[in-house]
C-alpha cells in the first residue's frame, strides 16, 4: 500500500516504555518503508561514552569528530555500529537507558545526530521514532504520532521484558517502575528539544491496548492521514 506522494515521513514520539521500537517497526514493514530508531543512535553514544568512562559525560563532544553511528539492517532486523563494532544488544540495559538520555541532552550530540536522521528522511520513505522526532527532526512529517501509555503499564511492559532476558536476575517492578519516572522527568525537563507533543501529532494511548490492538490503532492513524487504500 501507498499513497500518491512520493517519499514520505511518518513520526513517531512518546516517553520511555511506550512501544514505539516495537510498533513503529511493524509500522514500517507493513507499509514498506525504513524504520529509523533515533533512540538507538542515542543510545550508542552513550555506551561509547560509558565504555571510554567519559565522567562528565560532556566529554563525548570531543568525540564525535571520530565518532561514526551506522544503521543497518541484517536478516531483517536493525544493527546498531559504532566505527563498525556491533552494539546493538549491549545498548539496551537499564544504565545505558539512564545515560542516553543525558547524553541526549548535549546540544552537540543532538546536531550531530540531527543531520544524519533527516539526511535519511530526505533519501527515502521512513517511519522514524524517538523523543522529538515531530518537534525538531521532521516537523513537516507527513504523519505524527504521539505514542503514550501510563508509567505504570510502561514499566509493566518493560519489567516483563527483563524478566524473559535476565530471569531472576531481573530488577523488581518498583525499580522499574522509579526508572520510567525518572526518565519521563529527564525527557521532559531537559533544556534542548524536551519530550512533548507536536500540536499536529495524533494521540495514541495504548494503557489498554495489548500489542495487535496497538499495532492496528497506529497502523489505521496512518492509513486515514496518507489515503492509503
Amino acid at each position: 500500500m501507498s499513497n500518491k506522494k512520493g517519499i514520505c515521513n511518518i513520526a513517531i514520539d512518546g516517553p520511555a516504555g511506550a512501544g514505539k521500537s516495537t510498533l513503529a517497526r511493524k509500522l514500517a514493514e507493513r507499509l514498506g518503508y525504513v524504520y529509523v530508531d533515533t533512540g538507538a543512535m542515542y543510545r550508542a553514544i552513550a555506551y561509547y561514552a560509558l565504555l571510554n568512562q567519559l565522567k562528565p559525560m560532556e566529554e563525548i563532544i570531543s568525540h564525535l569528530a571520530v565518532l561514526h553511528i551506522g544503521l543497518r539492517y541484517e536478516n531483517g532486523s536493525q544493527r546498531v555500529f559504532i566505527n563498525d563494532m556491533d552494539v546493538s544488544d549491549q545498548i539496551r540495559t537499564a544504565e545505558v537507558s539512564m545515560a542516553a538520555s543525558r547524553v541526549s541532552a548535549i546540544p552537540e550530540v543532538r546536531t550531530y545526530l540531527f543531520d544524519l536522521q533527516q539526511q535519511l528522511a530526505k533519501k527515502q520513505s521512513v517511519v522514524m521514532d524517538g523523543r522529538d522526532i515531530g518537534t525538531v527532526v521532521l516537523p513537516h512529517a507527513d504523519v505524527k504520532i504521539f505514542l503514550t501509555a501510563s508509567p505504570q503499564q510502561r514499566a509493566k511492559r518493560r519489567h516483563l521484558e527483563l524478566v524473559e532476558k535476565m530471569g531472576d536476575a531481573a530488577p523488581d517492578f518498583d525499580s522499574v517502575l522509579a526508572d520510567v519516572v525518572q526518565r519521563d522527568h529527564q525527557d521532559s525537563t531537559r533544556a534542548v528539544a524536551p519530550l512533548k507533543q507536536a500540536e499536529d501529532a495524533v494521540l495514541l494511548d495504548t494503557t489498554n491496548y495489548d500489542l495487535a490492538e496497538s499495532e492496528e490503532a497506529l497502523y489505521q492513524i496512518c492509513k486515514e492521514r496518507l489515503n492509503l487504500e
